[in-house]
């Protein structure tokens, strides 16, 4: 097993944002979506974020993918600043968004056809990509034929296809059920130590935060400032027992605690 800090294994700033805040609309009618944000996520981590609703976590995340311009502050990757879509990011949605006409592995090809690139290439990364998220014998079959912790699989293995650098993903499991929810937290922990990428995920579920995470990124309530960022040290690959451990209870106590009159967590 490996530690946190062993699991870490990049440059602190290859994601850095200082001084990043968003506004929306004009003058007096406008809103304020994030404030301040300053904060580095290391290469190869797995960075998790939560808040009260609105607090601008998606706003966060799409600035991240290049989706959304922002205001004022720098948001650099990799030495580059983030304005506009780059090939080196991958996203996954709440909901998988397959195409309901595409067989999943025609989905998983879905960035090939975008981005132009070599369809031979592209077909056997898919297939290794499926692999990887345990839909071997499902490639032919269509989205309405398998489960929704399927298509998640398979709307991770799109994302990846290209080979992105950094996968950010917003609330992706929050149509789920318990169960499901729980088992796609394991998929994801090993399909992220295996890809090496780096990860970041929004949850509204504070156990969620603090299991996938090395650390937690906690937000405040509009205009959304990052109030803490939570080190989780806990040992890799962690299982659902460790949600009885003293630490995993600490760390979600006290995260808790910052939000006890919000009633938008899990």
């Amino acid at each position: 097993m490996s530690t946190n800090h062993e699991r870490a294994r990049g440059r602190s700033d290859y994601i850095r944002i200082e001084g990043l805040s968003k506004h929306f609309g004009d003058g007096g009618d406008g809103v304020l979506a994030l404030k301040d944000i300053d904060c580095s996520i290391e290469q190869g981590s797995f960075v998790t974020i939560v808040g009260p609703s609105g607090c601008g976590k998606s706003t966060l995340l799409r600035i991240l993918a290049g989706l959304l311009d922002y205001g004022t502050g720098h948001v650099v990757l990799d030495g580059q600043s983030i304005r506009g879509t780059r090939r080196d990011v991958g996203v996954v949605f709440q909901s998988s968004i397959l195409l309901p006409w595409r067989t999943i592995l025609e989905n998983v090809m879905l960035p090939a056809d975008v981005l132009g690139l070599p369809m031979k290439q592209a077909r056997e990364r898919a297939m290794q990509l499926l692999h990887m998220v345990r839909l071997d014998g499902f490639e032919h079959k269509l989205p309405r034929q398998l489960s929704g912790g399927m298509q998640q699989r398979a709307s991770i293995a799109r994302a990846l296809l290209h080979d992105p650098k950094i996968l950010l993903m917003d609330e992706p499991f929050g149509a789920l059920d318990a169960m499901t929810r729980e088992r796609m937290n394991l998929e994801l922990q090993r399909i992220w130590i295996e890809s090496g990428k780096t990860v970041v995920l929004i949850t509204h579920s504070i156990p969620e935060a603090v299991f996938l995470g090395d650390r937690v990124f906690v937000m405040s309530p509009r205009p959304g400032t990052l109030e803490r960022v939570l080190p989780i040290d806990l040992p890799r690959p962690r299982e659902m027992a460790v949600m009885s451990d003293p630490v995993f209870a600490a760390a979600t106590a006290s995260i808790r605690e910052r939000f006890s009159h919000a009633a938008s967590f899990d």
